[in-house]
């Protein structure tokens, strides 16, 4: 995985941020089991605490689950993936407007804009 980092934010948080997407995009399917800690950590080039604390956050968002003895897995509430979706998607277009925006368009130019797109 060529996972690249910036200085933005917290490596966790990106980290969240990218497993979140693998989820919501079905790369990881619900109920799949995730690459172990280990795994992750060598994937990601990072120290296996910084995963842990990743993976911690993703638990509590319920977007994944523990199996004692048998690891993490995504959830396999679809409901919960579906809000994760349309929170993502709100920010995303919440940023694609205000950068439209700072560059003079109306709103009505911005939807004439991406009408045309295919």
């Amino acid at each position: 995985m060529s996972f690249q980092f910036d200085n933005t934010s917290p490596i966790y948080l990106q980290i969240i941020k990218h497993i979140k997407m693998l989820i919501i995009n079905k790369t990881y399917k619900p109920n799949e089991k995730l690459p172990s800690v280990r795994d992750l950590s060598v994937q990601y080039a990072v120290n296996p605490n910084t995963i842990q604390k990743a993976l911690f956050e993703l638990e509590n968002m319920g977007l994944i689950y523990t199996e004692r003895t048998n690891g993490k897995f995504v959830t396999s509430d679809t409901a919960v993936i579906d809000s994760e979706t349309n929170a993502t998607v709100n920010v995303m277009v919440d940023d694609f407007c205000k950068s439209m925006e700072k560059l003079g368009l109306s709103k009505e130019q911005i939807i004439e804009i991406l009408s045309k797109k295919e």
